[in-house]
């Protein structure tokens, strides 16, 4: 079997997509001489890598070599650009839902993810999950659409982000939102003064202990969800990213993907 053999096209962005996406990646003329590659034949190839969860070196002989891609992929992420896209899609499927365009409450929560040997160095242990790892902390909004996002050690305090992702998310809305819904691991003042700094009051959805087993938590479940979304692209599984910043790419990236998806099946006509 040939190198990149079996690849599925399924990971490649549609027309309809790619002419939605591709203002936000222009970073210089589409046409430029200087270009080897089409711009969207390197977006395929970091969405190839962040779906199927593949190493660089295993990119299919049919995609630009992975140097290439990668190149271009850390350009896109040094100038914002999967942050914008982030930004623009979330406050648009909130239109299509009949919501206004930016949200008044939001929901923070935070996931551990397993180190590799590639990440290892910036590693820290969760001694809840007993995970060597990462953290990665969000804030969507009552939908599950991506608002803000950081990346953490394992070992850091799900409070010690409150401050981060309240002012990321006050900075995308307007200061629009004024309530956050939380787990128990956000209690105390601290956490509490560092949202209400940003205009934000912190609401503890509590596990009702008479229960056994699963529950589902009001409001609570929409981030759970919304982990579960991005659970989906193999790359984002594990920490397998050498740099903090390459996995919040990573992960600005594959929000757009599911949102996208989501906006084309709204407005394509089903027979």
């Amino acid at each position: 079997m040939g190198k990149g053999a079996g690849r599925s096209y399924l990971t490649d962005v549609l027309d309809e997509e790619w002419a939605f996406v591709l203002p936000y990646l222009l970073l210089s003329r589409e046409d430029n001489r200087s270009r080897q590659h089409s711009l969207r034949a390197l977006f395929n190839g970091i969405r190839y890598i962040v779906k199927t969860g593949n190493q660089w070196r295993l990119m299919p002989h049919d995609l630009p070599p992975w140097q290439a891609v990668h190149q271009q992929m850390r350009r896109w992420m040094a100038a914002g650009c999967f942050e914008l896209l982030v930004q623009d899609v979330q406050s648009l499927l909130r239109e299509f839902a009949g919501r206004k365009g930016q949200p008044t409450a939001i929901c923070l929560d935070s996931r551990t993810l397993q180190s590799t040997p590639e990440s290892g160095a910036r590693a820290g242990y969760d001694g809840a999950k007993r995970r060597k790892g990462s953290k990665v902390h969000i804030a969507v909004d009552t939908l599950g659409h991506l608002m803000a996002l950081t990346v953490t050690a394992a070992d850091e305090g799900d409070r010690a982000q409150v401050a981060a992702l309240a002012q990321q998310v006050q900075q995308v809305t307007g200061d629009s939102v004024d309530l956050a819904y939380v787990d128990q691991g956000y209690t105390g003042e601290n956490a509490a003064q560092a949202a209400a700094k940003h205009g934000i009051r912190l609401e503890v959805v509590k596990h009702p202990m008479a229960k056994r087993g699963f529950v589902l938590l009001p409001r609570r479940w929409v981030v759970e969800r919304s982990f579960a979304w991005a659970a989906r692209f193999r790359r984002l599984a594990r920490d397998y990213e050498r740099l903090d910043t390459t996995l919040k790419g990573l992960h600005c990236l594959s929000f757009p993907c599911i949102m996208l998806a989501r906006i084309f099946h709204i407005l394509t006509p089903t027979s």
